[in-house]
Formats: structure tokens, sequence, C-alpha cells
């Protein structure tokens, strides 16, 4: 990785190439797809004369280690396992389930309240008028 230059003049007042000063954004994890993995582990088998391997290296930017660790997946036989792994803790299956379920139950008892509310509300204004609260059977 190179840096961009900024040209700056030195105490002689001759340009000169130094660094640029600014901060970067934070760099981000680099991701490889199988395809690229097979491909990179392919030419690296095809390497015989020694050096090849580390100008392979130098050339696509890796390290020795994605190599070993490509190479053992592919001996596994698992192919899925060159294909980007989503990182971070494994979530739950029932925990999204639960969580909805958790929710309804929530939707549902809200709604349960606004219904015994109203019907509490008709009662008492059934009292103040005088009508009867409950309707007559017919037999």
């Amino acid at each position: 990785m190179s840096y961009q230059q900024v040209s700056m003049p030195n105490r002689n007042g001759q340009l000169t190439n130094v660094p640029n000063p600014e901060v970067r954004p934070k760099a981000q994890r680099r991701q490889f797809t199988a395809e690229y993995k097979a491909r990179i582990l392919s030419e690296a088998d095809a390497c015989h004369i020694p050096g090849q391997i580390g100008a392979l290296l130098r050339r696509e930017g890796l390290y020795a280690s994605h190599l070993t660790f490509w190479r053992r997946h592919r001996a596994r036989g698992t192919l899925a396992g060159l294909a980007p792994q989503v990182r971070g803790p494994k979530t739950n299956p029932l925990a999204a389930d639960n969580a909805a379920q958790s929710h309804e139950i929530a939707r549902l008892q809200a709604k349960l309240q606004r219904a015994e509310t109203i019907i509490a509300v008709q009662k008492k204004l059934c009292t103040l008028l005088g009508l009867p609260s409950e309707p007559d059977e017919q037999p």
C-alpha cells in the first residue's frame, strides 16, 4: 500500500515529496471470493521454482498464512470454507421466533386491555341511563 505524496517546499525553497499527513479512513477487512481463493491456490500449486510463491503473494498482496488457511479448507473438502465467513456471534434461530411471539403477545394484551376498557365504559353508561346491561335472553 503506497501513501499519496504531497509536494512541499523545503528550507531551500525546492519542492520535495512528503507523505500526505491526512488521516486515512478506517481500513476495512478484505474479503475474498471462493473463486479468487481457488484461482490463487491453483496458481500457487503450479509454482515449482523457488521464489515464485513469494512473487505471487507480493503481486496479490497476500500472506503465506492465507495460503495455509485456504489449503486446510480445501483439504477438508469444504469448498464452502473458501467462501467469506460471517464474523461475530452466531444467532440463535429460536431467538427471532421468541421475539416475534413476545411482540404478538404484547400487541394482543394491549388490544384486550382496550376491549375491557370499552366494555367497562358501556356498563357504566347503561347504569347511568337505566338500561339493562345484559340483553334479555329469548328462549
